[in-house]
Order: structure tokens, then sequence, then C-alpha cells
């Protein structure tokens, strides 16, 4: 059967400029194409997860203008349940400022108006869709009393804990003790473990506040996957990179999808390789995440 899968984040609409090179400060160029992609890291994991075959349900913010209509009926046209994406009067909806250079590398300015709305009265009106999940996925682009009421009613309920803390900041532990799975890249683990900038000591450090397992993001080397009894690192998958906005997104919910299928943590950061490789290969966050077709013919070993 498919897991059903709740997403408690944030929807954005991204405003990409793709410019030689990314301008230092004070600095203005000329770029080429503009385009507007939905995005929004919580949306961007909703959809990955839906087109990976899971059933998912969202609790966020959009605000009452055009923004919000779209990044809804985006949402919605890749299957995801939005019954509890509140429309917001008094915020806008949340854009992202994204710069993509040559290389496909990018930067990002989020504003992030209704998301930072998004409250722990907001989760716990949801507390039905808790009750029969498989899997929580959580990144930070809302406030972190809502990422923290949700954890509660996930252990409430026995679901299963992600949390992706990005963008990255400091963490309660008694926030992290409650998690199945913390998967930060590089520089996130390193703001998680107060500025240690060697991975395995990071995420030691971050083992002892109590997190049970950690899938470090690495890019073009891949993941490490830390745990009780072992520490592995599994290979990436090596494609041409056309834009690297989303490629962590992609990672973390095909992970959690594979998780909540049943499948090893091992196989399920493979999963997440997979399609994290994909999505560097398209323009755009979301039209850039992968079906599951396509990460399973990758998996198998076939050309993309």
């Amino acid at each position: 059967m498919n897991p059903t899968i709740i997403v408690v984040g944030s929807l954005n609409m991204d405003l990409v400029v793709r410019a030689p090179r990314h301008p230092q400060p004070g600095e203005t160029l000329i770029g080429s194409d503009f385009q507007t992609f939905p995005g929004g890291k919580g949306a961007n994991q909703a959809v990955a997860a839906a087109r990976l075959g899971a059933r998912v349900r969202m609790i966020g913010r959009v605000g009452v203008d055009a923004f919000g209509e779209t990044l809804l009926a985006a949402a919605q046209h890749d299957g995801v349940d939005t019954t509890f994406v509140q429309r917001d009067p008094d915020a806008p909806t949340g854009v992202a400022l994204i710069t993509l250079d040559a290389q496909g590398q990018n930067t990002i300015v989020v504003a992030p108006g209704a998301n930072m709305r998004v409250s722990e009265a907001d989760v716990e009106r949801a507390e039905a869709i808790f009750a029969g999940a498989d899997a929580l996925l959580m990144p930070l682009e809302c406030p972190l009393a809502a990422v923290m009421a949700a954890t509660r009613l996930a252990r409430k309920h026995g679901v299963k804990v992600i949390l992706n803390p990005a963008p990255a900041q400091p963490l309660p532990v008694d926030l992290l003790a409650q998690l199945d799975y913390l998967v930060p890249n590089q520089p996130e683990l390193q703001t998680l473990a107060e500025g240690e900038a060697d991975v395995a000591k990071a995420t030691e450090y971050v083992r002892r506040q109590g997190v049970k397992n950690v899938v470090v993001t690495q890019g073009e080397a891949g993941a490490m996957l830390v745990s009780d009894d072992h520490t592995t690192q599994v290979p990436a998958f090596h494609v041409p990179v056309v834009d690297t906005v989303a490629a962590g997104d992609a990672f973390v919910a095909a992970f959690c999808v594979a998780l909540a299928e049943g499948k090893t943590p091992l196989e399920a950061v493979r999963w997440g390789n997979a399609a994290g490789a994909l999505a560097v290969t398209r323009s755009g966050a979301q039209p850039s995440l992968p079906s599951r077709t396509e990460v399973v013919r990758l998996l198998e070993g076939q050309t993309i």
C-alpha cells in the first residue's frame, strides 16, 4: 500500500534569474532568463513524495493572492491534499529570490510571508490526519513552535519523524531527542554542532543530543548514514548538473517515502541519492522533481 506522509512546511513562489556568475556585494550583473516556479521546501518535499507514490497531506499557509492560488493549484495537481493549508488574509505568500550561475549553483533569499504564521493551532487542528500516518516530514521554513507541535502529535500517534533542518538554525535538545532521522547537509550539520566542521565529530555531537539516526547529504560525494551500529558512505549518481535548486528536497522526500514503505535505511539513502541526482538535471524546483518510474530506472542502472 502507498504510505501516508504528512508534511509541515513552507510554500513559496520561486523567482529565478540566470546569470554568468553570482554578483559581488554592490555589483550589478546583467542576467538572462527569468522564470517563476512553484517552490518552498515544504511544498517541494510534499510534491516530491507524491510523485514517488505516497499519499501526502500538507500543513502550511499561503496568502490570499495570485501566488497563493498558483501554489495550491500546483500541489493539488500532483495529488497533495491541501485541506490544512490555510489562506492568510494578513500576510503575503512567501517568495524566494534565486540566482543561478553558469554551473547551476544557486544563491537564495527567502521572504517567508505567510509561512512564518503557521501556528501550533494550525497543526493541532489537523491532529486527525496523524492517526494512521506513516511518517512526518518537516523542513524549517516555518516557526519552530509549529514543528515542535507536529513532532509531539507524531510521537503521540506512533508516526516516524524525519526533520530536514533547513534553513540551518540551532535546535532545542527536546526536539532533537524526538526525531527518528535528522537529514542535514554539511553546512546545516555544522550549525547544529556549534560550528564543528569535521563531519564525523559533528555527527557524533548531534547524536549525543539524542538524535537516533543522522543522514548527511554531501552533494557530489553522496550521503553518509550514521546510526548506533554503523556509519556508511553511500555514493552519488553522477549526472550533468543544470540546476541544484530542490535537489535536497528531492533527496529527503525520496528517503522518507522509501522508509515509509519499509525499505532499509541504506536502501532509503540510495533512493534519496537517485532522486536528488535526477532533480539537478532539470531547471526549477517542483518541475525538476522526478517520478517514481525515473527513480526506479536510475536505481536499476538505466540511463537517464
